[in-house]
């Protein structure tokens, strides 16, 4: 475990912490008033709620699944509901 997690673009830290259940250790970055970027499953985080960052800086390093696999949970949320991250990456 501890590949680094990178912001999908650039954005605010709303959220950094473990208090989320079935998330970990989570950040959350509002990208616009529209879009947020969510990354799980962390095994530290790097950046603090109210941080701007940049696209590609590092917010996290990745954790471990229960059978030592490093898994992120990742999602793209538009107005609150959940996207297919693929439509939004290069």
């Amino acid at each position: 475990a501890g590949q680094r997690v990178n912001a999908a673009a650039d954005g605010v830290v709303v959220y950094a912490g473990g208090n989320l259940r079935g998330y970990g250790k989570l950040v959350i970055v509002k990208h616009s008033d529209r879009f947020l970027s969510a990354y799980g499953n962390n095994q530290e985080i790097r950046v603090s709620e109210g941080e701007t960052v940049k696209a590609g800086q590092m917010l996290a390093k990745v954790g471990a699944s229960a059978s030592n696999v490093e898994t992120l949970h990742f999602e793209i949320r538009l107005n609150g509901r959940p996207e297919d991250p693929l439509r939004y990456l290069p």
